[in-house]
């Protein structure tokens, strides 16, 4: 078996997660999302900016309690996820964090780098002291619910519509990560 594991994103990593984000989106999306939005922000200069934006939160995160993850496999980065407090105004961001996004690259997935990323995510939060975590996931990505439903997940009963030039809807989930014992 490759060697696999998860550490924080470095600076380098930055084109790989913009990569890994576009392809992932395209393929991932593409039922989901008008064809226009999609192509908005999986284009090339979409992908530019991407990277430049996962730069930013490597070098500069909004805060401490702001990481990215990156899932490797042989050294090779196959997949990130990005977590920080919840902004959301109906929950207190000292105790609830929100993972704001967790995408594994399609030509490495169902091989457990996004089960690596979901663990290590709620290990960092845990030792910051958060006790619940939140995500938001388009209504109809059964592959991210099923995935989180199968950690524990579910549904809380908030949902947005999101300006996509249509309206696409997104339900919020959560799960308590409290320690157990």
């Amino acid at each position: 078996m490759a060697d696999v594991g998860v550490r924080p994103a470095r600076r380098a990593d930055a084109g790989a997660v913009a990569e890994i984000q576009v392809r992932a989106w395209r393929q991932g999306y593409a039922r989901l999302l008008p064809a226009p939005a999609l192509e908005r922000v999986t284009s090339a200069e979409a992908q530019d900016a991407w990277r430049e934006r996962w730069t930013q939160a490597i070098v500069e995160p909004p805060s401490p309690r702001h990481r990215l993850l990156v899932a490797v496999s042989s050294e090779l980065v196959v997949g990130f996820a990005a977590h920080g407090p919840a902004e959301d105004a109906d929950l207190d961001a000292a105790t609830a964090a929100e993972l704001l996004t967790l995408l594994v690259d399609p030509l490495h997935a169902r091989a457990g780098h996004g089960s690596r990323l979901l663990a290590a995510t709620v290990d960092l939060l845990r030792e910051d002291g958060f006790g619940t975590l939140v995500s938001w996931a388009f209504e109809g990505d059964d592959v991210l619910r099923r995935f989180l439903g199968s950690a524990g997940w579910a549904p809380d009963g908030t949902a947005r519509d999101l300006d996509m030039g249509e309206p696409v809807r997104q339900i919020r989930l959560h799960t308590d990560i409290t320690p157990q014992g």
